[in-house]
């Protein structure tokens, strides 16, 4: 049997560096909001011709600004639903830095401001000349208004609140017949540590990728992040629950750590073989997805592995521990 608990101050070591280093890398750094928060463009183009991302930028930064056409019924209603103001004219507006990002095999990923629809036909024309004046493929083109970038932020985070809420009161009633030597709340506190443990580590990971490879988060991540509380906290359970189930057929609340420990390593095997599974089919999605969902992929195979962790390592020894203190 595993000594998993009497060495739980080695356990917590390595939770908590992972745990400062992510704080200190969205402290310092941040996440790189996509254009689902912050309101923008998004273009995927393919090109026939062998074109580098350093002239798609400049070929950007050449776009005059301010030449005026009709604004049309259609490009009007277009920039009222999307949140944009209404013009009377219609003009290309102040394309900002656009981020120019290399796929491969002719492949580009151009980030922009956001861009009405005038714009968004003056650059394809712009492109088709460095194509060698064929017309570039449109892979992908996805346009988010300020406004509803800022909605979709707000509701984001309350996603999170709310679901981390309901876990809480869920663990709370499932386990409301343990044994009165633990509170039922305890059990679901340490449930929400481990948690926001898996979750830090998830977002400073992507802090560091969005410094060195500038890769965004946006709602995809969102749903990565609830795909995986939700994992951890039915990985965690079912630790949670042989604990209950030892303690009642023990009945020895002064051999809480050893019920814990046994509990661990009669379903530690249950839950690496179920999380390797898991991750065998994400590590191969990683490889052969297309690049629009290749890191929501990422997100889901670092809360895996962090949530396997946190499940054996942190829940349960944090509950021993607080039991102690």
């Amino acid at each position: 049997m595993l000594a998993i608990i009497p060495k739980s101050k080695y356990w917590f070591a390595i939770s908590g560096t992972l745990m400062t280093l992510s704080v200190i890398a969205l402290a310092t750094f941040g996440l790189r909001q996509g254009i689902d928060f912050t309101g923008g463009s998004l273009l995927e183009i393919q090109f026939s011709q062998e074109v580098s991302s350093s002239q798609v930028e400049e070929a950007l930064k050449s776009l005059n600004t301010g030449n005026e056409q009709s604004l049309s019924e259609e490009d009007a209603g277009e920039a009222s639903v999307s949140g944009a103001p209404r013009r009377a004219s219609l003009e290309i507006v102040d394309l900002g830095k656009p981020l120019v990002q290399s796929l491969g095999n002719g492949a580009m990923l151009i980030r922009l401001k956001y861009i009405n629809n005038y714009t968004h036909n003056q650059i394809m024309s712009k492109l088709a000349e460095l194509n060698a004046g064929e017309a570039v493929v449109e892979l992908r083109y996805e346009s988010v208004g300020p406004t509803i970038g800022a909605t979709l932020r707000t509701n984001a985070y309350k996603a999170l609140v709310i679901a981390i809420i309901f876990i809480v009161l869920y663990i709370a009633f499932a386990f409301r017949k343990v044994p009165k030597s633990v509170s039922a709340w305890k059990f679901g506190l340490v449930t929400i540590a481990a948690l926001i443990h898996d979750v830090l580590i998830i977002c400073g990971v992507f802090a560091v990728l969005g410094l060195l490879l500038n890769v965004e988060v946006d709602s995809l991540f969102i749903t990565a992040l609830l795909t995986i509380l939700g994992y951890s906290v039915n990985d965690t359970i079912v630790v949670l629950d042989r604990i209950r189930e030892n303690m009642i057929l023990s009945g020895r609340a002064a051999d809480f750590p050893e019920i814990v420990n046994a509990s661990i390593n009669q379903t530690m095997a249950r839950s690496i073989n179920t999380s390797l599974t898991t991750l065998l089919i994400l590590i191969a999605l990683f490889f052969l997805a297309s690049e629009s969902i290749r890191y929501f992929v990422l997100a889901l195979i670092i809360g895996i592995i962090s949530g396997t962790y946190s499940s054996i390592f942190v829940a349960s020894p944090l509950l021993v521990l607080w039991r102690k203190k």
